[in-house]
C-alpha cells in the first residue's frame, strides 16, 4: 500500500464511507489531567501571562467595577464597545461621562476602528500555556472584537490546568478563539509586530484568585 493509499483508507474509515487500513484506535497516553489547587492554577496562569507580557489585575468579585475603571483610566480608554450580552452593571461604568459603552451590534469594521478597546469575558483559561478561551458564549461576542486593546474578565473558577482538560470542557462546534498573550508576528524581516491576528494589547482582570 502506498503512501497516498494509506491517507486515503484513513479518510475513509474516518468518515465511515469504507473499510480499510488505519482503523486503529488513537493512543491516548498523554495527560489529561493535573493535581494543581485554585491558588497554584491562578498563580501559574498568572505567571505565564506576565511572560506573554500581559498585565493581570486579581480583584475579589465585588471589585471588578473598580478593576475596570482602573484598567480604562490607564489606557486612556475613553470609548469602548462591549458585547450586547455582557453584564454591563458589572463593570460600573453606567452614568459615566469619561466612558462610553458602545454595545456592538453588528459594528463595521470601520466603526471598530474608532474605538479604544473591547471588554468581554471568557469561556476557559489554561494555567500550564497562558491561553485565554473565547467560544462566543454569554459575554465573549464575536471574533472581531479582538481589537487594539481587549480587556478581558476571567473568573478564577474557569481556569484550568492543561489543554486535555480545556477541550473536554469546551462544546463541539462552537466558534473557539484561543489568544497566548497579544497577537504577534516576526514574519517580515524578523521584525515582531504584535496585533496582526488579534490584540495587540491584552489585559486580564482575574477575579475571586
Amino acid at each position: 500500500m502506498t503512501a497516498r493509499e494509506e491517507v486515503l483508507a484513513r479518510i475513509r474509515t474516518a468518515l465511515g464511507s469504507g473499510a480499510g487500513a488505519g482503523g486503529e484506535g488513537v493512543p491516548r497516553a498523554y495527560r489529561t489531567g493535573a493535581d494543581l489547587d485554585p491558588p497554584a492554577l491562578t498563580g501559574l496562569l498568572t505567571q505565564r501571562l506576565h511572560d506573554y507580557g500581559t498585565p493581570v489585575r486579581r480583584c475579589p468579585p465585588g471589585g471588578v467595577a473598580a478593576a475596570v475603571s482602573q484598567a480604562l483610566a490607564e489606557r486612556g480608554a475613553r470609548r469602548v464597545v462591549v458585547p450586547p450580552d455582557l453584564d454591563q452593571a458589572r463593570l460600573g461604568l453606567a452614568g459615566r461621562a469619561d466612558v462610553m459603552l458602545i454595545a456592538d451590534e453588528s459594528l463595521s469594521a470601520e466603526a471598530l476602528d474608532a474605538v479604544d478597546g473591547v471588554i468581554t469575558t471568557a469561556a476557559l483559561a489554561i494555567a500550564e500555556t497562558g491561553t485565554i478561551i473565547l467560544d462566543g458564549g454569554p459575554g465573549q461576542g464575536r471574533r472581531a472584537l479582538n481589537l487594539d486593546y481587549h480587556l478581558c474578565i476571567l473568573d478564577a473558577s474557569h481556569i484550568v490546568a492543561i489543554v486535555p482538560q480545556a477541550v473536554a470542557r469546551l462544546t463541539p462546534g462552537r466558534p473557539c478563539t484561543w489568544i497566548s498573550g497579544p497577537s504577534a508576528t516576526s514574519d517580515i524581516e524578523l521584525d515582531r509586530v504584535q496585533g496582526v491576528h488579534g490584540p495587540r494589547t491584552l489585559e486580564v482582570i482575574l477575579v475571586g484568585a
